[in-house]
């Protein structure tokens, strides 16, 4: 038996043993950051007091939540929290079929995360079209609509982050698969412009990782962290797992980011119905345990 979000730990065959859960204050937490999807049914205000309980110091908010409390008291709320706020998820689907709707919804996206003070935004890129077959023509769109979106978000001090996904998510929901691609188009835009996302969840296989962590060295935004578990589930999305539940090497790719320059938060997003069901304050608990154990 594994630990979960809600009950003690049994220790299983080969694992070490869990540790005690870090109290606030605690220096292991000091880059600790919390996306908000892994307490999905919480909302924002619920979820920044549960950081606060915690002790963990940064959240990364979603656009849903925001717009649920409004964007002025979401702001505020974050402002006197005393929490850092890694990254703002999430925008992009810049391949969508009407170019004119996706580029005015990332402005948007762009103007929220200036408010809230996020010094990133995270963009999935988007997938194929309908029927369509053309990856190269999908990723061209990207650049296009990125050479629009640039301006107006470096005008506003917010930082565009490019997230590769996982392969089997290429049709549906980002055409960027590998770092490497993700950087070949950040490269083309200044560093402090354009970015990438380091998620171990869909980074973990890649055999060129490493090498692409190196080179993107501080285009760094943001780090993500989660494991790759099976069985997968029927919904693909909700196949990550707690850090030390599975596959990817979560630490090692936490070394080789910091290697490579990166100084910024670590952030936990989970998509998982199980951590989604279970008590909030104890997914953070867990989160909080398996970082010192995994991560740091």
């Amino acid at each position: 038996m594994t630990e979960t979000a809600t009950t003690a730990v049994d220790v299983p065959s080969g694992k070490p043993a869990a540790v005690p859960t870090p109290r606030p204050g605690d220096p292991r937490l000091a880059r600790l950051s919390l996306n908000q999807a892994t307490v999905k049914r919480w909302s924002l205000a619920e979820a920044v007091e549960g950081c606060r309980r915690a002790g963990i110091p940064a959240i990364g908010p979603w656009r849903e939540p925001v717009a649920e409390m409004g964007l002025a008291a979401a702001a505020r709320l974050l402002r006197d929290s005393g929490l850092r706020v890694s990254s703002y998820c999430r925008a992009g689907f810049l391949t969508d079929p009407d170019r004119s709707v996706a580029l005015d919804d990332n402005r948007r996206a762009i103007d929220e995360a200036a408010e809230l003070g996020a010094p990133s935004l995270v963009m999935v890129v988007g997938g194929l079209r309908e029927g369509e077959r053309d990856l190269a023509g999908a990723r061209a769109r990207v650049v296009d609509a990125l050479a629009e979106l640039v301006p107006y978000a470096a005008e506003r001090g917010v930082r565009l982050g490019l997230e590769p996904l996982h392969p089997m998510f290429c049709a549906d929901r980002a055409v960027l698969s590998t770092l490497g691609q993700a950087l070949d188009i950040a490269e083309r835009f200044a560093p402090d412009e354009v970015g990438v996302v380091v998620d171990s969840y869909h980074v973990w296989w890649d055999p060129q990782v490493y090498e692409q962590i190196a080179r993107a060295g501080q285009r760094t935004v943001i780090y993500q962290a989660c494991d790759w578990v099976l069985p997968i589930p029927a919904d693909a999305l909700l196949g990550r797992g707690m850090v030390g539940d599975g596959y990817a090497d979560v630490g090692g790719l936490r070394r080789a980011v910091d290697a490579a320059g990166y100084t910024g938060d670590i952030e936990v997003e989970i998509f998982n119905a199980d951590v989604w069901a279970a008590d909030g304050d104890a997914v953070i608990a867990t989160v909080a345990r398996r970082h010192v154990q995994y991560v740091v």
